[in-house]
Order: structure tokens, then sequence, then C-alpha cells
């Protein structure tokens, strides 16, 4: 062998061929019954429009604004008070029928501006301008009412046996009934802006600013939920 004529070889191949399996349908086992489960259920959905203002300060000042990359948003909380309830009869839980919603949350924004004419390099500014609101909810306004169970604290006196006009203050008999609920939650469903980002303070051409001022129109639209039992 030489690397002019190089001597070829033939690998030996088993082949085999594989007998097919057989397979057949596999019918699922159902209940007869409409099974109850657990999962969660739209309350309502409501859009929710936030007017916000704020002053953002530059540092390097700016002498022109090149653009604003993304506006996203960010819900850190959202909580449901319920405020009036129809009892459910023979139980403990409560239908909620009145309450109010609060949130809070922040726009997160990507500024890109100059601040030399000449060197023309791009500055990033990255701000988080917060915001925090509340609804009141009424009954038309819930696809579902929340679900909340009542807790009961109980306890009794004893009189004291030296003193007929005086309670026990050493024992008494008490009685606690806790039921732990499914706290509601919210799911942030879609977000629309409209702003406007301004100089507070007229500058003439290429002269420095340090405060950008801000007013956005924000159309939050959130999903409140809550986890039920539903028979299906």
């Amino acid at each position: 062998m030489n690397e002019q004529h190089p001597i070829n070889t033939s690998c030996q191949v088993i082949g085999q061929t594989q007998t097919p399996l057989s397979d057949k349908f596999a019918a699922p086992i159902i209940t007869t019954e409409a099974p109850i489960v657990q999962m969660p259920v739209v309350l309502t959905e409501k859009t929710i429009q936030i007017v916000v203002e704020s002053n953002i300060s530059l540092d390097p000042p700016a002498i022109e604004i090149k653009r604003i990359i993304k506006n996203d948003v960010f819900l850190k909380q959202c909580n449901l008070v319920p405020l009036a309830f129809t009892p459910i009869p023979g139980t403990n839980y409560r239908l909620v029928t009145k309450a109010k919603l609060f949130f809070q949350g922040y726009i997160r924004k990507n500024i890109e501006y100059v601040n030399d004419e000449y060197n023309r390099v791009i500055y990033n500014c990255i701000v988080n301008v917060p915001f925090s609101n509340s609804i009141d909810l009424i009954e038309d306004d819930f696809l579902s009412l929340a679900l909340i169970a009542g807790s009961s604290d109980t306890t009794s006196h004893f009189i004291n046996p030296k003193n007929g006009d005086l309670p026990h203050s050493e024992k008494y008999p008490f009685e606690n009934t806790i039921f732990y609920n499914k706290q509601p939650y919210c799911e942030l469903v879609s977000t629309q802006f409209i702003g406007l980002d301004f100089s507070p303070c007229l500058t003439d051409l290429n002269e420095p600013f340090d405060t950008l001022h801000e007013r956005i129109v924000l159309n939050l639209t959130l999903k409140v939920l809550q986890i039920q039992q539903v028979q299906i």
C-alpha cells in the first residue's frame, strides 16, 4: 500500500428484518358519573386605563433621544379584597359579590440617546416606572363568583367560685375552626401604551438636558382566577 494506490477493502454488513409487533387500541378507563375536578376558574377579566407621569434623570445629559427600544409591563402584586358576601345555605362558604382589586407593577423602558453631536456615542438608560391602582368590582363584573370559607373562633369563661361576680381568669374553654381558602390571583393578558416623552425645560438645538418627562396612558387587561372544584 502506498499513498498513490490505497488498498480498498469491503466492510461486511449484516442486516436483519424485524418481525412487526402487533398493536391495538387501548380503551381508556373512565368513570360513568361526571367527575369533580379542581381547576382555575376565571372570575373576571377587566381592561383598566392607568395614567402614569414620571421624571426620568439622564446621566450624562442628552442632546437627542434616538429611540425607546421597548416598553414592558411587570405585575408585582395583584390582590382581590372581598367586601360583600352571599352565604351558601348549609355550609361555611360564602360567594363574593363585591370586592376591590389592588394591583401594582412597573413599566420597564430602555432609552437610547446621544450627549455629544460630534462623538455620537449612544447611551442606554434602563428605568422602571412604577404604577399602582385599584378598581371596584360588583356582582355584574364577575363571570364566576369567588368562593371564600369563613372561620370561627369561640371562647367561654367560667365564674370565679370564690367570687361569683368575677370571671375566672385562669382557665377558659375555646373552639377554633379554620378554613384555608384558595386565594384569587391575576394573570396579565395584554398591554397597550400611548404616551409622550419630552424635556420639561425648553432648550436650544444641541443644548443638553438631563430630565425627561413622561406621560403614559396604559391600558392594562387583567384576568382574575381562583382554583375551585368544578363538576364536568
